[in-house]
This record gives C-alpha cells, structure tokens and sequence, in this order.
C-alpha cells in the first residue's frame, strides 16, 4: 500500500511540474506574441496549454485508478490510468494531424515567412524547457511504470522536435531566403502520427489485455518452481487490472500421493512467495497429478514425448499422468498460434499416441501459447 501511495504521489508530483511549465511557456509566449503581433507565437502559447492538458489528464487518471475496490468494480479502478494515456495518445494523434494539413496547405500555398529576433528566441528558450521537461516526464513514467507520464513525456520531446524544426528552417530561411519550413514540419508531422498510433496501440493492447511480460512471466514460474514438491509450473495467465494489480492463475505438476492438507499448505505458501517476490497475486493454483508410484507410466510419456516433439508447432508437454490400471492417460501441449488447424493437430497426435499404447484412452487437452 505504501508503495502504491508513493507511486501516485510521484505521477501527481510530476505531473504538476508539467502543468507549471506548460502554463509559464504559454504566459510568456502568449505576451511576446501579443506585443510582437506574431500569430505563430500566439498558436505556439495556445500549444503549450493543450500539453498542461494533458498533464492534467495524468492526474485525473491517477486518481481515478486508485479509488478503492467496490461493488461494481471488485478488482479496483487500475485500468483508469490507462484510459487517461488513450486520451494523451489521441491528442498527440491529433496534433500531428492538424500539423500535417497546415503543412499541406503552405506547400499548395505557400507563403513568404517572416521571422524576428524575439520570436527566435522564444522558440530557443523553448526548445530547451521541453527538451528538459520530456526527458524528466518520461523518464519517472517508466520509473513508476505510468503510460501516462510516458505519453505526456514523448508529447513534450515531439514539441521540441517541432520547435528545433523551426528554428532550423528559420535560420536557413535567413541565410539563404529559401522557406523549407512547410516541408520539414510535413516530415515531423508524419512522425508524430507515427508516434501517435503507436502509442494508443500500445495503451489499447493493455486494456484488450497484451502478453505478459516475458521477464515476469519467468519470474513468477522460477517462484513457484522453487518448491521442491512442485514438479512444474505451466498454463501461467497474468491479468492486468493495472499497472499495480496484476492477478494470475497457474497450472502446476504434484506428486499424485500428496494429500489435500498438503497441497492446501503449498498453495498458501506459494502465493505468499510470489506475491512478496513478483507483486502478483495469484487467485487459483490448478493441479496436475504426477505419476511417482512406479509403473510403465514413464516409458509410455517417453514415448508420447517422441511423437510430439515431431511437431515443430507444439512448443511444450506437460501434465502427463496414467492411470493406475494403465487404461487412461491424459496430459496438455502448448500449440502455437501460427497453428490455424488445431482441430486437425489433435486428431492426427491422438491417432499416433493411440497406435503407442491402443487398450488406452487417451485425453489431449491443447492449450494455447499464452506465456514465456
């Protein structure tokens, strides 16, 4: 909790810092363009407001994100902060729109700039807040793991860009009386809607619910593998309620002679472990029974595992368990997603298993690739 506390102190804190520099640059922008009568500089003060907006925006998504558990929401409000970086992305997205169709407009029409000392120096000045202000913003976004913070920064360097772009046309406009200005800004328009879409792809991939991540993923399973009783750790799903509320769910292999008050004692054990050590929480531990009595049970998995590794789409085996009659056998592949023909995949493995062992049942369950 006090980290969480912490976490959202940091983005509300950072944010701030933002908004006080955004409205600064706007004031002083929006005075020097007044007495110089520079509508450019004008537009660049009114710029500077829509990045305090979206500072603004990071706030009221942080706080929305750590309003307590409810009814209606059980798991907690985590993915409000993600909204809040869709909103930021849609706005740089916009930016870079509306730049792009001024630039157009100034190729099919273009104009003769006039640029002054002041106006120069404003976007100097400015050059080197944003510079300062995107790298701060963004850097403790990733700290803190804030898509927000990370969007508002990246607006921030995208302003600097824009501004370095000018004051370069602007110079050379200067020396050499050739305007470059509508061409350069085209080009860095087309980068920020890159940008753009690539951030709200990434903030809508978190919401849809993207992949975990693989370092985590390996993490949490390293934990619960930890324990000498548990023979594997398979089928790991990690859901994100946001960025500091993750709740997982996982597969593992026990001994078939574990009893119920054992296994009960483990999976307590477990989820404390990842929990202290992962920062997830895990809410259901499924058990696959592994077959420790002796028997023809190891031969026969040998056997499966040769058929099944000829399949280059089936990355992985695991819960293989037979009956003590011998007369069932079950047990899970991991299938990639390039495999489009699952259902033709698990009736060509069952008619090779079959031919293994024929007096047995087989039970084949496919899982999907859903974690490193």
């Amino acid at each position: 909790m006090v980290q969480t506390e912490n976490r959202n102190r940091t983005i509300v804190k950072t944010s701030l810092i933002g908004i006080a520099a955004n409205v600064f640059l706007a004031s002083f922008k929006a005075a020097v363009g007044l007495i110089s009568s520079s509508v450019s500089v004008i537009l660049d003060a009114v710029n500077n407001l829509s990045d305090a907006l979206s500072s603004l925006i990071t706030i009221i998504g942080t706080k929305l994100a750590h309003r307590s558990p409810d009814r209606k929401h059980p798991l907690g409000h985590g993915r409000a902060e993600y909204l809040s970086a869709t909103v930021i992305a849609i706005i740089v997205l916009y930016a870079g729109v509306t730049s792009l169709v001024e630039s157009i407009k100034k190729i099919i029409h273009p104009q003769t700039p006039s640029y002054t000392v002041w106006a120069l120096v404003i976007i100097a000045a400015a050059i080197a807040v944003k510079l300062l202000l995107g790298r701060f913003v963004k850097s403790t976004g990733e700290r803190v793991d804030s898509d927000a913070l990370k969007a508002s920064g990246s607006d921030a360097l995208f302003d600097a860009v824009i501004s370095l772009g000018t004051l370069i046309t602007a110079g050379i406009f200067m020396l050499t009386h050739v305007s470059l200005e509508a061409y350069v800004a085209g080009l860095i328009s087309l980068y920020i809607i890159k940008s753009g879409i690539e951030m709200l792809m990434e903030t809508l991939s978190e919401i849809i619910g993207k992949r975990v991540d693989p370092e985590l993923a390996r993490k949490v399973k390293a934990c619960i593998n930890s324990f000498e009783q548990v023979g594997g750790a398979y089928d790991l799903i990690i859901h994100n309620y946001g960025p500091e509320q993750l709740i997982a769910s996982v597969h593992i292999e026990l001994p078939e002679n574990m009893s119920v008050g054992e296994a009960d004692a483990l999976e307590r054990a477990i989820s404390e472990k990842v929990y202290s050590e992962c920062g997830v929480i895990i809410t259901g531990i499924s058990v696959y029974s592994q077959n420790t009595l002796g028997g023809e049970s190891h031969e026969l998995e040998q056997k499966v595992r040769s058929v099944v590794s000829a399949y280059p789409q089936i990355l992985g085996m695991h819960g293989f368990f037979l009956s003590a009659d011998g007369k069932d056998a079950r047990f899970d592949v991991i299938v990639s997603f390039e495999e489009k023909d699952r259902e033709s995949l698990h009736k060509r493995l069952l008619e090779q298993v079959k031919a293994i062992k024929p007096d047995c049942t087989f039970n084949i369950v496919l899982d999907y690739d859903i974690s490193d």
